[in-house]
């Protein structure tokens, strides 16, 4: 699932007006936020997730885990907050730019 830098730049438009859904706390990335995540990815494609504190490096390891298991995409990250998208399938929520 890749996309253009169109449709990146009109989900980081989306995901402005967005409040973080998913607020990691001092355990970090777990499976069973990995879980809820994807349960939220599959109802509003586009997620803001808040980071639980740390460096540079352990944020990025959180994002590449949760990418990891729920197979979504970075579409930005600013601080210690990440917009995440994932498409859902069988009931796209989201009208894509081409």
């Amino acid at each position: 699932m890749s996309l253009s830098p169109t449709q990146r730049r009109y989900l980081r438009s989306l995901a402005h007006d967005l409040r973080p859904v998913i607020l990691l706390g001092n355990k970090g990335a777990t499976e069973a936020v990995a879980k809820e995540l994807a349960q939220a990815l599959d109802i509003h494609e586009l997620v803001k997730v808040k980071l639980s504190g740390g460096d540079k490096d352990e944020r990025q390891a959180q994002i590449a885990f949760l990418t990891g298991q729920t197979g979504s995409e970075t579409i930005q990250e600013i601080g210690h907050v990440v917009v995440l998208f994932r498409r859902n399938e069988q009931d796209p929520k989201l009208a894509l730019p081409r």
